[in-house]
């Protein structure tokens, strides 16, 4: 694996998909074959120390897989100056003076940021830095060390052996998607890990509000851990103390965000509507609303409520939002909501956090290969195999974003169709 390492870096990965995936391959394959020989008998230095030494050979990689990056140096760079970028896109004439190459390479030039604060104070801080993205990286790469030792910490207070914090230390794609790519989902998933340990230990010495205080640092940097903030309440030994703790924390850091753009900031709103790609549900039930013309029959349905009601002037505002990708969302949005109120009946934060995660991704319209992050810490420590599985096949998401390769139907169903097996065959053996 580490050969497999040394070699990426002298990729460029964006524009060798092929051999790119090809290697990813043989990575995954070396991991798997290393952790089932080592889980049991390595102890935590070792994991840390090979953790590291793998973070530190993929460093050199260019990030080009995601743009991500570009748009953490924007954002950055336009809060140093005093500008709001939660208000300004960054083709707003009022940013002019800040652009460089950096601005014509970077793309969704009409869309303001989308990142809390947390985030952004980290972008901040590189921008200082005369090399941002190797800065960024760095960074990041430290958080996930932190966060590996944290799961290394989590798995002992679970009674679990250290070795199963491998599955997510020495993953492939873990190590790819933060010390490469540097996605900022590197700093969220420690704070994560930090509140599902704390919540553990707090059953003997360590107050909820740490823990809240820890959920609220993970919302701060993605919004992504706000979905779980009422599960890790109800997991903690006091609920009130947990809830005020992580609702100060976020309110007031927050308020000035909201003050300042009215409301909800454009940037999310514009993600949440328009953003789509690769959502295991998502893909095949907007096409499937399309095929039946489900969304002609809501705006019939309509028709015939206008009819009946006289509110024309009224009803004409929503025949814009019917389209099957949209009603699909509204579809997707209703079934997590179930999964959420069944997250709220599991009792160990490990467990409910890879069903409240696992769930907020399989009802996704977007599902990037560094999403999986959010679940990965969880599937390590319960060696849940069909999401470790899918951890290898989301890099064949990488193919229609690098090359002329379609996602449906073949792509997605190399994704998705493995780890689905996996599940599948698991659950025939454990009810057998």
């Amino acid at each position: 694996m580490v050969i497999h390492v040394a070699f990426l870096a002298l990729f460029d990965l964006g524009h060798a998909p092929r051999v790119f995936l090809g290697l990813l391959a043989a990575a995954f394959v070396a991991y798997g074959w290393a952790v089932l020989r080592l889980e049991a008998h390595v102890g935590a230095a070792m994991s840390l120390v090979v953790a590291a030494v793998l973070r530190l050979l993929v460093l050199p990689i260019p990030p080009t897989l995601s743009d991500d990056i570009l748009r953490y140096q924007w954002d950055g760079r336009v809060a140093m100056a005093g500008k709001n970028p939660y208000l300004l896109a960054p083709e707003a004439a009022e940013l002019t003076p800040l652009r460089d190459a950096l601005w014509h390479s970077m793309p969704h030039k009409d869309v303001p940021s989308v990142y809390p604060p947390g985030a952004l104070g980290l972008f901040s801080i590189a921008s200082r830095a005369p090399q941002p993205a190797w800065a960024i990286k760095i960074l990041l790469t430290i958080a996930d060390l932190v966060g590996c030792w944290l799961l290394l910490r989590l798995a002992a207070a679970r009674g679990a052996p250290p070795g199963r914090a491998l599955w997510y230390a020495w993953n492939p794609l873990v190590v790819l998607e933060i010390a490469g790519m540097g996605h900022v989902d590197g700093l969220m998933v420690p704070a994560m890990i930090a509140t599902v340990w704390l919540l553990v230990r707090t059953r003997t010495r360590v107050r909820p509000r740490l823990a809240g205080a820890a959920a609220a640092f993970g919302v701060l940097v993605k919004l992504v851990p706000l979905v779980a903030l009422p599960m890790w309440a109800r997991q903690s030994r006091s609920p009130l103390r947990f809830s005020i703790a992580a609702g100060v924390v976020i309110g007031v850091v927050l308020a000035p965000v909201v003050v300042s753009t009215a409301g909800v900031p454009l940037g999310l709103v514009t993600y949440g509507v328009s953003w789509e790609f690769d959502g295991p549900l998502y893909e095949p039930l907007w096409r499937g609303i399309d095929a039946v013309d489900l969304d002609l029959w809501v705006k019939g349905r309509l028709d015939a409520l206008k009819q009946q009601t006289g509110w024309h002037q009224q009803l004409n505002h929503l025949y814009p939002w019917v389209y099957p990708q949209l009603l699909a969302k509204l579809m997707l949005a209703a079934l997590l909501a179930v999964l959420f109120g069944v997250s709220l009946r599991i009792r160990d934060p490990v467990r409910g956090s890879r069903w409240l995660f696992g769930a907020l991704i399989v009802c996704s319209a977007t599902v990037y290969p560094w999403y999986l992050l959010w679940v990965l810490p969880w599937a390590a420590l319960e060696r849940d195999r069909a999401w470790l599985v899918l951890s290898a096949t989301i890099g064949l998401s990488y193919l229609p974003q690098t090359s002329s390769v379609a996602l449906m139907p073949w792509t997605y169903l190399a994704i998705w169709s493995p780890p689905l097996l996996v599940s599948w065959i698991t659950r025939r053996w454990s009810s057998n």
